[in-house]
């Protein structure tokens, strides 16, 4: 989608009350389009809706804020169904709930994993599941689900986050080859670290070895993610990495694995033997 298709479209964003998704869901009102948003807290909604709406390029322009968790399977179909029903289908949906609390493996146990696959990725499961009838009905569309950088390179600390993030990307990837005929289009958004609310809770849990791999590392706003969104968009790129040092990493990991493991090795081993021991006690 070009920036001027956006006057008059109307876009779901499902996670769309903080973070990436409040700041894609800003722009996107910014250029004309109406925005129904998408999360589990109503206070939140609420501030994100006056938020948008303050963003529109119209008065008349729609904002619509729903509470919904998209890891609810009949939840999602029921509210995303009675969505379409009340505004129509949208011209784009992007999946943009998710989670992370970073760990060491052993100590991530069966109900964390289970919280984040249900979110990050049967999130986005759930909620192409209830859109895409709508979209191939009308024969146009384009599903964005949102990744990470730890999608594509296995990351310290990241196990359970970085499975469901690499299995929205191998979902994407199988959508997107399923669905081209029906004139509906797939994207994967992989943003490195972001500074949102939820990379702030991500640093609470954070072992020292993570903390380590990630120093130095630049840290993108919700917003310069946002524009890399729309412009990956514009260029009908599948693929879209936010940042080049971001893209430098995924050329690198593609082409070069064997030299960014040992980098990341590197990155590791710079936290100190009492930082282990203090984080593992």
């Amino acid at each position: 989608m070009r920036r001027a298709d956006f006057d008059g479209a109307l876009v779901f964003i499902p996670g769309g009350s903080a973070g990436i998704g409040l700041a894609a869901a800003k722009r996107i009102a910014a250029l004309g389009a109406d925005v129904a948003i998408f999360a589990r807290r109503p206070d939140v909604l609420a501030e994100a809706k006056a938020a948008i709406e303050s963003q529109r390029r119209r008065s008349a322009q729609r904002v619509v804020a729903t509470v919904l968790d998209v890891g609810d399977a009949a939840q999602t179909h029921s509210v995303l169904s009675a969505a379409v029903a009340e505004l129509g289908t949208p011209e784009l949906l992007i999946n943009c709930a998710g989670r992370a609390l970073p760990d060491y493996f052993e100590r991530v146990d069966a109900a964390q994993l289970d919280a984040t696959w249900r979110i990050n990725f049967g999130g986005a499961w759930h909620a192409t599941q209830a859109i895409l009838p709508h979209m191939r009905r009308r024969g146009s569309g384009t599903v964005v689900n949102v990744s990470s950088l730890a999608g594509l390179i296995g990351l310290f600390g990241y196990t359970d986050y970085a499975a469901s993030k690499f299995a929205l990307v191998g979902f994407s990837e199988a959508l997107r080859n399923e669905v081209a005929r029906d004139g509906i289009r797939v994207a994967v958004l992989c943003p490195p670290d972001t500074q949102t609310p939820g990379f702030e809770h991500e640093n609470r849990t954070k072992p020292p070895e993570t903390q380590a791999a990630s120093a130095g590392a630049s840290i993108l706003t919700a917003e310069q993610v946002a524009d890399a969104l729309l412009d990956g968009l514009a260029r009908r790129r599948f693929l879209i990495i936010p940042g080049r040092e971001a893209r430098f990493g995924y050329f690198m990991k593609r082409f070069f694995p064997g030299i960014v493991a040992r980098v990341l090795d590197r990155q590791v081993a710079r936290a100190t033997p009492d930082q282990r021991r203090k984080t593992a006690d």
